[in-house]
Formats: C-alpha cells, structure tokens, sequence
C-alpha cells in the first residue's frame, strides 16, 4: 500500500510541475507592430499632408449650451422608490443621489473645475487617423538637471482627470517630499475613446492597439527611452507596450499587476496555497490579501456584472447612460465607491466623501458626460475579450518592472505570481491603505512609490555602465 501511495505523490508532483513549467500551454504569437487606421471611411490611399503629424496645443473649453441642456435634464430626472434599510448593497443609494444632484445643479460650477483641468497643457495629435488627446506636464528644471519621461495611464470609468493630485508630486519633487533627482516629465494620455480622446471608428480597437498607438505618441514626442505607470486597463496597455517595445521602455510600474488568471500552473498553486502557502510562495503578510479564495471569488462576481455587459453589449446600455447624466453618474460613481473599499457598500454615502470632494465626484462624471464617450470606453471591453489583447496577460515582460499592491483592489497577487510574468521585477510593495483608484484616492503613497522604484532601476543602470 505504502508503495502506492508514493507512486501517487510522485505521479501528482510530476503533472503539478509539469503545469507550472507551461508545458500544456500553447505559447501566444509573438507581438508585432500593425499599420492600422481607426479613422471614419476607408484609409487614405494618398500621401498624409506634410502636417498630418503636428501636435496642436487646445484648452478644455466646453460651450454653454451643453451646460444649460445638463441643468434641464438634472431637473427633469425621474426617481424610483428606494427599498428601506439599504445602503450599497443594491448599487447607488437612491437618498445620497438625489442630494448629490441638488449639489450638482446648485452648487457645482463647471467653468471652476473647467479652469482647473486646463491649468496642465493639453494637447492633440492624429495618430492612425483620429485624433490623440494627452497632458505633457513638463517641470521647471535648474541648470545640468534632467527629468525622466513617465507615461501614466489610466482607465475605465477613469480619465487623465486621476492624476491631478499626483502630477505635482512628480514634476515638482522636492515641494512634495522629494528630491531634485525625482523630478519627472509627465504624459498622460486619454484612451481613444475616452475622454478627450477622438473615438475609434472602427470595431477591434483594443489594449494592443492603444499600446501601439502610445508608443507612436512617445516616439513623435522625441522620447527614445522612458518610464511607463498604469493601473486599471493603464497596467494593461502599459503592459504590452513594454512587450511590444521593451528596448525603449526604462522601466515599468503597476498598481494593478497582471498575470495570466487562466494558466493551469497558477490555478494549482493558488489551490496548494490555501493549505500550504509558504510552499507556493506566498508571505504569511499576502495570505489574507489573497484567502479564503471562495470569498474573493464571490466578492468579483459581485462586483463584474458591468463586465458582462460592457464585454457583450456595450452599445444596448449605453443609449441609457448617453442620455441621461443620473444614470450615468451612478453607474461610474458606484464603482468608485466599492472599488476603493468593498466596505462601502454598507455605508449610506457609498464612503465616496470620506475619499473624494463632491467636485472631484462630479468633474469624474462630467468628462464623460460632455465629450459622450461612456459608450465608445465600454467598448474597450468588447474588444478586450474579442481580440488577443487577454492573450499577452501570459506573456513575460522582461524590462525593469515595480508594482504597488494595494489591499483593497480588485484581486491580488502575490509577488511570488507576479515573478512568473514579470521576470525582471525588481520592485514590489504591500501597500498599507488604498483601492483600485490609486493615483485619485492615495496619490502621495502612489508616488512616493513610483520614485522608490525609479531610484533602484538608476542605481541598476549605472552599476551596468
């Protein structure tokens, strides 16, 4: 008997090493630069005007008659009854709403927040036939000082609206904690159709389209070499840009690491680790970030119906949320509520002012409200799970990679996972506070760590030169 039981561990260890060797894994084609065009009709056929590359400068200037039809429809809203004893649980509070629209109507003065988004350049350039909008926040530099380029990314229901508390912590350094050798040039682009963004007119506009489409932006801004942050569909995009081009990506950090959920190898380790951790890597400090798994499973199942939606019928809701402000306020402020902390939903104002001001709230909606683009960004996920974009989640990057683990994310993953897609992580934090929405909700945590990161790819350069 004794012989059989060996010969079953034995047997067992062998298929479990042989999963977690990829052995069963038909390796994803390698990824390659398309010449694509998401502009409206067919490709030009002739040459692009000697300018069809200019960058032009704009301002956010939003006309009023949009504000006025805004004040109607808020005024014209139509209620439901609320059920009784209920916060969150059941999505956005009916009571917190309709408080939150009469701020909204009264007190929210768009042309303040308007003023603020423009106190950053904005720009605009055609990139693969639409038009590409992005923030470059160059800092103020003293004489032999260099800023090193930083990209940041967002995502959905995000904008470059996010980075605002924490674009001053990168380009002025040292008026925020830092030193002069942290300063960064920071460029923060809008996904096409998010945002200020032009919306692709074509289906299959996907994370490995907008990688390649951000590349070409930092090419035609005159960056060789540069650093890459994301989060959210950011930490994607950023992702595979480093996969398409590691050569000119110095390095890349992520608050929301990506690893390849579905590979057999990470499935059995994450059932082994339920009962024994240590042996699949995981620190006594991640083991309440990632168990009990049934738990975590329930709890994202909970929170990704809007996936289900957004992945299959983007365009059916979004006549509701296009056509109505509430609506749409509900849908994206919901998400900031539980995706900053699960807790929330027991609380009767969604926790959502414990973490941001009614203006930052509202100004959140209101990008997506005035440039109509809640549908073109819910099709992002269309085109996620239709293309190969979730094939490169088990992709290796190779390049210099950071990542902050916040505890209340979406999902985590232990560093000891996150090395097996990242096999140059040389930087990896347990974040004591903060949710999915980092840069918005713990802006100061988020760049201290980016700066953290930053030094130690430095340091691992000039060891090399």
């Amino acid at each position: 008997m004794g012989w059989k039981i060996t010969t079953i561990i034995v047997l067992v260890a062998v298929v479990t090493g042989l999963f977690f060797s990829g052995v069963f894994k038909t390796p994803p084609e390698p990824l390659e630069f398309q010449d694509n065009y998401w502009g409206r009709g067919a490709k030009p056929s002739s040459k692009p005007p000697k300018d069809h590359d200019k960058i032009h400068e704009i301002s956010v200037n939003v006309p009023n008659a949009s504000l006025v039809d805004l004040k109607n429809r808020l005024k014209n809203s139509h209620w439901f009854e609320a059920l009784e004893n209920v916060e969150f649980q059941y999505g956005f509070r009916l009571n917190y709403m309709q408080d939150l629209v009469t701020y909204w109507n009264d007190k929210y003065d768009w042309k303040k927040q308007e003023a603020y988004l423009n106190t950053f350049p904005h720009y605009k350039t055609n990139i693969e036939g639409i038009d590409v909008h992005f923030i470059r926040v160059k800092p103020k530099l003293k004489p032999g000082q260099t800023a090193k380029p930083l990209m940041i990314v967002h995502g959905w229901p995000g904008s470059v609206f996010e980075f605002y508390k924490m674009i001053p912590m990168l380009v002025d350094p040292t008026s925020h904690g830092g030193s002069e050798d942290d300063v960064f040039e920071v460029i923060a682009p809008s996904i096409p159709g998010y945002g200020f963004s032009e919306i692709p007119h074509k289906k299959g506009f996907d994370q490995i389209a907008a990688a390649q489409m951000f590349l070409k932006l930092m090419e035609r801004l005159g960056f060789e070499k540069f650093y890459l942050q994301g989060g959210d569909w950011g930490a994607f995009i950023t992702r595979i840009m480093a996969l398409v081009k590691p050569s000119a990506i110095t390095g890349l950090h992520s608050n929301m690491p990506i690893v390849d959920t579905a590979d057999p190898g990470l499935i059995i380790r994450t059932m082994i680790g339920s009962v024994f951790p240590s042996l699949v890597g995981v620190k006594p400090e991640e083991y309440d970030r990632v168990y009990p798994y049934g738990s975590m499973v329930m709890t994202l199942l909970q929170e990704t119906g809007y996936m289900h939606i957004q992945a299959t019928k983007p365009d059916t809701v979004g006549f509701a949320l296009n056509d109505s402000p509430v609506g749409l306020a509900a849908y994206i402020l919901e998400k900031f509520s539980t995706w900053t902390n699960p807790a929330n939903r027991d609380l009767s104002d969604g926790g959502l002012e414990k973490y941001y001001t009614k203006d930052e709230l509202l100004t959140s909606v209101m990008i997506y409200w005035l440039t109509g683009t809640i549908t073109s960004s819910m099709r992002f996920y269309k085109e996620a799970f239709a293309g190969k974009a979730m094939e490169t989640n088990s992709m290796q990057v190779t390049v210099p990679t950071g990542i902050a683990a916040f505890p209340h994310e979406l999902g985590h993953n232990p560093e000891a996972w996150c090395r097996l897609f990242h096999t140059n992580l040389i930087h990896f934090t347990l974040m004591p506070d903060g949710g999915h929405f980092a840069a918005f909700e713990k802006p100061a945590l988020l760049a201290e760590d980016i700066r953290t990161f930053v030094k130690k790819v430095e340091s691992l350069k000039s060891k090399d030169e």
